[in-house]
């Protein structure tokens, strides 16, 4: 690890800190040098949303890519913002950006044309400079507006259509990918103040458990070292990482305990453990009923009914959680890698007793996410050691405390009740989502007669966002009863699935990954399989092919290939959204195939890489990524949609090739299909 030190930030740096965006110069400014800095509340964990809004910007005020600079997730600089996530980086950002970029290039032209006397529709603005044919007159943007501000409001909608794009809709390369793959980029593990030091946390032996007492006086005993008590919360500080963990090994500790439940008995705990109020950032419970679905039910010639059961999983991020804090006063800095700077700012507020304009956060761009970085635990616990200490603190989490103590992907229990009538019509669908959530409950399929529900739970684990949310387990379990129904009926799943598809754009991703698969001319062979899937959520349109080779001795699965389309609307950088897909597809198997968080007695079972399987090399086949470009159509996000189909397909795939249908995520713990 390369240490590299930052300044902390004077009190006075940041008093304030409520910027709303309601200027042109609260989003964009222009430097002496020309360059444009983009002022910008989101923040990437790998998405490459640093590389995207440059284009945008650039695009639209026709300045070089290179002349744009941006500032992510500082709460001291920007603009407030709610978080990075739910794919709204693209869709919201992207298009408050524009219009930001637009505004300020007419405002550019109207105070040129203020100077010279001219009417602004007579002048061009373009590659940084703002020109008058007829009298030759030019000047820069540098010239207009370095060090000026322009308090005028963003105009909503001035910006350019897809259409006209020069820059965006581009495959421009990764802004920071040479610093990246060349350790030039520092991430929060990686910096470092003087005087700092290592901080650690004493963690309760399992979930729930309730500090009695502590014995610190071997800890305290080391030099350099200070030891945090409050309430529950135990930490130690030290010079360096050796006599942190030495401390940390050195305090005695007596918790409390209860019974908790083990992943054996979680259907039926999903399923009695109901909370129709929701937890505090959960969705509330919601049912839809259209028609009359009993009797429909009652009354079908094909029937059918399932459950699907998806595990808990953690999102092992690259980076685990980390943060550096420093205190000046009554003022806080902290760097963290998070989705939500705004957000961890009022949780270290609410922390500490202070007002909201005395704590900065600021955010390196960070070593992946996947949703699982809301909320700023590593960020309070740096800040209390360091209150406490008079020293700034670094803490990074293990890779077992990012395993153990960090939220995870909720688990789900999913009740199908259908109906069909000869012709491969649907007549009825009731479908009940336990803890899960709502994302893409709603069958994008015609169906006259419908019940859908999902119920909150008072979850055994802490669990929170993940990458597409609850659309994965609702995706899967939605698509692999299709395919159940169109065995029934000995229809193709395509044609079965088209039968009861209107909508254009998921007919369209359909249409595209199965001729480009090939489906239609593919000759079955023994034990391999072919399965799709396809669905919707957050604007973005995915359908999934893949093939799977079933070894009938050994029992493993073989992927043989994937065929992915997507569509997203307007493109703004088709390399990068190529890149989505297929990341979303690797991660999707890993969920799919191995990746579930065994625990029993309050603990995790497997929290380290040797016991918690994710995606390896070996097990990535050929990925095929059609992408469908529709400049006529808004940009959606391309982060979280791609993975929800991969996982219904491989099933389906499974099925074809063995004739064995599997209902539960991951759908191969063991590493081979079960008996």
């Amino acid at each position: 690890m390369i240490a590299t030190s930052v300044t902390p930030a004077a009190p006075s740096t940041f008093d304030g800190g409520t910027n709303q965006g309601q200027s042109i110069s609260d989003w964009l400014q222009i430097g002496a040098d020309g360059l444009v800095t983009v002022f910008c509340g989101k923040v990437d964990v790998g998405q490459g949303s640093r590389t995207s809004l440059r284009q945008i910007v650039a695009d639209e005020l026709s300045v070089p890519l290179d002349s744009v600079v941006l500032v992510l997730g500082d709460t001291a600089l920007t603009p407030f913002d709610q978080g990075t996530f739910g794919s709204r980086t693209t869709a919201t950002m992207g298009v408050q950006l524009r219009d930001a970029a637009a505004s300020l290039r007419e405002a550019l032209r109207q105070r040129a044309a203020t100077d010279w006397g001219v009417d602004p529709a007579t002048l061009q603005a373009r590659d940084g400079v703002v020109s008058h044919s007829p009298s030759g007159r030019r000047r820069t943007y540098a010239e207009l507006g370095a060090g000026k501000r322009f308090a005028d409001a963003v105009t909503a909608g001035l910006g350019s259509p897809a259409e006209r794009w020069t820059v965006a809709g581009t495959s421009v390369a990764k802004a920071n990918a040479v610093d990246i793959v060349t350790g030039r980029h520092r991430y929060t593990p990686d910096l470092s103040l003087p005087g700092m030091l290592q901080g650690k946390v004493l963690r309760p032996p399992r979930f729930g458990a309730e500090l009695r007492s502590l014995d610190a006086a071997a800890a305290q005993a080391i030099p350099g070292v200070t030891v945090v008590h409050d309430g529950d919360f135990v930490g130690v500080a030290a010079p360096d990482a050796r006599r942190a963990a030495q401390a940390l090994a050195a305090l005695r500790a007596e918790w409390s305990s209860s019974d908790q439940p083990s992943d054996r008995d979680l259907e039926q705990y999903l399923r009695t453990h109901l909370d129709e109020q929701a937890p505090r950032g959960r969705p509330a419970a919601q049912t839809q009923d259209v028609g009359d679905v009993d009797q429909a039910l009652a009354s079908a010639p094909i029937r059918s009914e399932a459950t699907y059961t998806v595990a808990y999983i953690a999102h092992v991020p690259m980076e685990p959680r980390a943060a550096l804090a420093a205190w000046h006063g009554d003022h806080l800095t902290v760097w963290t890698g998070t989705q939500r700077p705004f957000g961890v700012r009022s949780q270290l507020a609410a922390a500490f007793g202070i007002p909201e304009t005395h704590v900065r956060v600021m955010m390196p761009d960070t070593g992946s996410a996947y949703g699982g970085k809301h909320t700023g635990e590593a960020a309070i616990e740096a800040a209390r050691l360091a209150r406490q200490a008079g020293q700034p603190v670094k803490i990074v989490w293990t890779r077992e405390e990012e395993f153990r103590w960090a939220y995870l992907r909720p688990a789900a229990v999913i009740d199908i009740r259908s109906a069909v009538d000869d012709d491969g019509r649907l007549l009825a669908w009731e479908y009940h989502n336990y803890n899960a959530g709502p994302g893409a409950i709603r069958s994008p399929y015609v169906v006259e007669n419908q019940r859908v529900a999902y119920h909150p739970v008072r979850s055994p684990l802490r669990q929170g966002s993940y990458r597409a949310l609850a659309a994965t387990a609702n995706i899967f379990a939605r698509e692999t009863h299709m395919d159940e129904l169109a065995q029934r009926l000995g229809l193709d799943p395509l044609e079965f699935r088209l039968r009861n598809l209107t909508d254009d754009r998921l007919r369209a991703v359909l249409t595209a990954a199965t001729e480009r698969f090939r489906w239609a001319a593919w000759q079955p062979e023994a034990q391999r399989g072919i399965g799709l899937a396809c669905g919707t959520e957050k604007g973005g349109y995915v359908a999934c092919c893949a093939e799977v080779a079933v070894d009938r001795t050994s029992r493993r699965v073989g992927i043989v290939r994937v065929v992915q389309a997507y569509e997203c609307g307007a493109i703004v950088n088709p390399g990068n959204v190529h890149r989505q897909v297929e990341g979303a597809i690797i991660q999707g198997l890993g969920g799919a195939l191995y990746e579930r968080i065994e625990f029993a007695d309050g603990r995790i079972l497997n929290p380290r890489f040797s016991r918690y399987r994710v995606p390896r090399f070996a097990d990535v086949p050929p990925i095929d990524v059609v992408l469908l470009n529709r400049p006529d159509l808004p940009s959606a996000g391309a982060g979280e949609t791609p993975i929800t189909a991969i996982a219904p397909a491989v099933g389906n795939a499974i099925f074809a090739a063995c004739g064995l249908r599997l209902r539960a995520l991951p759908m191969l713990p063991a590493g081979v299909v079960p008996v």
